[in-house]
């Protein structure tokens, strides 16, 4: 499989440049963002990003509201949550809202790379799906 394109988006910088080396170790291509408003603007430049890692607890537009905006405009991007103040009730409006997945800070690296692939081939099937309908589509244009 292509390296993962991903986006890691937290308040916190010294946890982003840590994540941030740990994921480019094990062969992950990354964006960082530390504001949600950051992460859209990104995700302009960047339509082709198969996952955003995104924390929940942000100032400003936070992660929820980061989450319905990536869904809103680039809804073929998988969003893993992050959170260090997580409840079970931010965790289930997560999901709802189209998240791929949920995890609580301090999460361990193998888990969260395990997850990113995950959502990456998630991703990359629903493209390939779309992909072979529109080619099917084309070609039934032109059979006899």
């Amino acid at each position: 499989m292509k390296a993962p394109f991903v986006m890691i988006v937290d308040d916190e910088v010294p946890f982003v440049e840590t994540i941030s080396k740990r994921l480019v170790k094990r062969n992950v291509k990354l964006l960082k963002a530390f504001t949600g408003e950051e992460c859209l603007e990104a995700l302009q430049a960047h339509q082709n990003l198969d996952v955003v890692v995104l924390d929940v607890k942000m100032p400003g537009m936070d992660g929820i509201e980061a989450l319905k905006a990536i869904k809103d405009k680039y809804p073929m991007v998988e969003v893993v949550m992050l959170t260090g103040h997580g409840t079970i009730e931010t965790a289930i409006q997560g999901m709802k809202l189209g998240a791929h997945d949920y995890m609580m800070k301090p999460c361990d690296i193998d888990d969260l790379v395990a997850k990113i692939v995950e959502a990456t081939e998630k991703k990359r099937a629903k493209e390939e799906k779309i992909r072979a309908a529109q080619s099917e589509e084309f070609l039934s244009r032109y059979e006899p």
